[in-house]
Order: C-alpha cells, then structure tokens, then sequence
C-alpha cells in the first residue's frame, strides 16, 4: 500500500493510493493514522468515499508532526569514503524537527545565514508501533514502511563544532514523503533494495543502492529503541550515498532557483524548488 497525507480545503487528511484516486482513511494525517493499532487493516479495507485525485496533489510531509525524527550519519560506504572518515562500529545520530520537514512538493527555504545548503537523498523508515529495546523480531514488527527524504544541510554550520544538530535541523528544509510504502510492496520487504537517485537542475549528483547501507533499517530501530521508545509516526532517516556537494572538486551548493528532484525506487519523487529566505519573521 501506498498511505500519504494529503493537504486539501485549508487542511489534512490521511489518504490511501488507489489507481488514480486518495481515498480517504477517515483521520486528519499519517501520524493519527499509523496511531491506530490496526491501522493495517483499516488502510487495506478503505472502500473508495471520498476520494481526492492524484493529478495535482499537494501532499504534506508524509507525518506531519513526528515525536522524534532521527538521522543517521556515515552510512553508505562510498559516502564514508568520499567524506575522508573510517567505516563507523555504530551508527552516526543526530535529530531533525516537526518544523524543518516540508512536503514532496514545497519549496526548500534556503537561509540567509548559510553559504553551503547542500543536498542529501535519503530512504527514510517509519514506525507503525510503539517499541523499545527491540529485538529484530519486534523491529521488523515495529517498521510502518518507507518514505523519501531529503536530508538538506548547511554545512558550514554542522561543521561549527563536532556535533551536527546546528547543520541538519533548520526551519522548513527537509522534503519527506510523498508516499509511505510498506514493506510487502518493496524488493527486499523491512530490508529493501531500491535505487537512490538526486537531480540538481537535471543534472544526476547522486545515483546508488540501498544495497550499500551498513547498518540496515533492522538495525537500526534496534539500535534507536534501545535508547529511546520509538512511536508510531517517528521517522529515521537511513543515510545518504556518495555525491554530496560538499565532497565535490570543487564543492557546489544551492544558491537558490535550482530544482531538486530526490527519488526512491518505488515510493517516489521530491520535487522541490531551492528559494531564499525571506528575512523577515
């Protein structure tokens, strides 16, 4: 199943993908939604009410407002290496907010502050079940599907210190969705195999494989849980591969007026154009 949420007459609505229609799931997002606990259920039950078209949609961050959104650093192997660092023992985290994510379609608000707003795509989990401490049984059990991401960041600042939060959360940044896939419509189900692929104006900056991952989406519910309860909604962003702007010879960055297209395999496009901040609040 494809789920999304869907923004339509000044609000939201959880919707399931049915050919060319969303019908609606009778709650107002994915988060409400996934909340449920049979919510797996109810989404293959839907019958077509009301119903939205798909042509035009504008879809909403696929989970509007997370409890935590989690990211992991370092891991995709050509990505280590283009970054001049040694295969990590543990997954690299840091954390983004409800307000930095933006919806499939939204402009990327690019801040006055930064000089390197650089691109990330991203397969990102989430969670359909409230966990901690998972065994990889109740990992996989834990797991929603997959959604798209785009882990857009400033690099001058997540390079201020050692730690990155400064670089990866900022206000309205991060593309998410615009579908959930779950795991039984994907090569490889909670461990998928998909093609990563981003386009800056048209031209490919970065094309790779769910395949290179080092810690897998298993795995790393298993490690996130046992630090903190995951909730249904939560979503972890997996890693980005190599091609970064930041890595380039020369590096190149987003200036503002480019057209950034990340895109997963089977769940779908990000489609967003770069645009400055207005400075005013």
């Amino acid at each position: 199943m494809k789920l999304a949420t869907l923004r339509t007459d000044g609000t939201t609505r959880a919707v399931r993908l049915d050919g060319d229609v969303l019908i609606d799931l009778g709650d107002s997002d994915l988060g409400v939604f996934l909340a449920r606990p049979d919510w797996y259920e109810r989404a293959q039950a839907a019958v077509p009410g009301t119903t939205y078209p798909v042509a035009g949609a504008d879809f909403a961050p696929v989970v509007p407002r997370p409890s935590k959104v989690v990211c992991v650093g370092l891991n995709y192997r050509n990505h280590i290496t283009e970054m001049g660092r040694d295969l990590p023992e543990h997954p690299t985290l840091f954390a983004k907010f409800g307000d930095s994510l933006i919806g499939a379609g939204d402009d990327i608000v690019r801040p006055e502050e930064t000089a390197q707003f650089d691109w990330e795509v991203e397969l990102a989990v989430v969670i359909g079940k409230q966990v901690r401490r998972a065994t990889p049984h109740m990992a996989v059990e834990a797991i929603a599907g997959f959604t798209a991401l785009n882990d857009i960041t400033c690099r001058d600042w997540q390079f201020r210190t050692r730690e990155w939060l400064q670089g990866k959360a900022w206000d309205s940044s991060t593309p998410v969705g615009p579908y959930l896939v779950t795991p039984d419509e994907l090569p490889g189900g909670v461990r998928p195999a998909l093609d990563v692929r981003l386009e800056v104006d048209g031209e490919v900056m970065q094309s790779d494989t769910t395949g290179d991952l080092l810690f897998d989406p298993v795995a790393l519910v298993e490690y996130v849980s046992t630090i903190v309860r995951l909730h249904p909604g939560d979503i972890i962003a997996t890693g980005t591969p190599g091609g970064v702007g930041h890595a380039r010879k020369p590096s190149r960055f987003l200036l503002g007026g480019e057209t950034v297209v990340a895109e997963v395999e089977g769940i779908g496009r990000l489609h967003n154009r770069v645009v400055k901040e207005d400075s005013a609040p």
